[in-house]
């Protein structure tokens, strides 16, 4: 039997660690008989390793040539920090290969460090008042990412804010969207022309959390 991918690995844990059923109440003020806390295995380390695998993997196989990556803080935080430190390793291996060492994965040679940025839920009203922290330079051509899209109002939030500050959108990752609500295609207008990806759709997380009860 062939071992799970990265993508399966991390859709199990997603089931394991942030998917529960009962009746909550989500940050649109709609109600829900279920929750996804994707911080449960965005944190967790061996969660963390699978988050910046799988969404690197995205990035490359939609061919977004982007210099950064960021999102809202909380949910895009982890996300953001996985990718970045990986993509450094990868650029590093393929510095490595370059000097005569042996690296099997072809994935190093398309690798090359991508920066991260945090966008704040408001300026800062302190130091330099920034909304942005981190990576944030003009022009620089960026990827949004988020861990929950619902309404998709964080998601937009971050497009709009990394617009302004003068950087490109190229695409906007999440990690699990609600298909129940209307967060897509508010999403794909606010990112357009800039493809919105999906990792997941809740429906995915919820059949393999009810596999893994049987």
């Amino acid at each position: 039997m062939p071992e799970p991918t990265a993508k399966q690995q991390l859709l199990g844990l997603l089931a394991q660690l942030s998917f529960r059923l009962g009746e909550f109440k989500l940050s649109s003020g709609a109600s829900s008989d279920y929750y996804i806390d994707c911080r449960m295995t965005t944190l967790h380390a061996e969660g963390a390793r699978l988050t910046g695998r799988v969404v690197l993997d995205a990035i490359r196989e939609h061919q977004l040539q982007t210099d950064a990556i960021g999102g809202m803080t909380m949910g895009a935080d982890p996300i953001v920090t996985a990718v970045s430190v990986l993509s450094s390793q990868e650029f590093k291996m393929r510095a490595s290969s370059r000097k005569g060492k042996h690296v099997t994965k072809p994935i190093y040679l398309n690798a090359h460090p991508i920066n991260g940025f945090l966008v704040r839920k408001a300026e800062k009203t302190h130091g330099t008042g920034r909304r942005i922290e981190g990576f944030a330079e003009k022009d620089a051509k960026v990827v949004i990412v988020d861990d929950v899209c619902t309404t998709g109002s964080s998601t937009i939030q971050a497009i709009e804010a990394a617009r302004e500050a003068g950087m490109e959108i190229v695409g906007v990752i999440c990690l699990v969207e609600r298909e129940e609500a209307t967060g897509r295609p508010a999403v794909e207008r606010a990112a357009a022309p800039a493809p919105f990806i999906s990792i997941f759709k809740a429906s995915d997380v919820r059949t393999e959390y009810l596999k893994q009860q049987r």
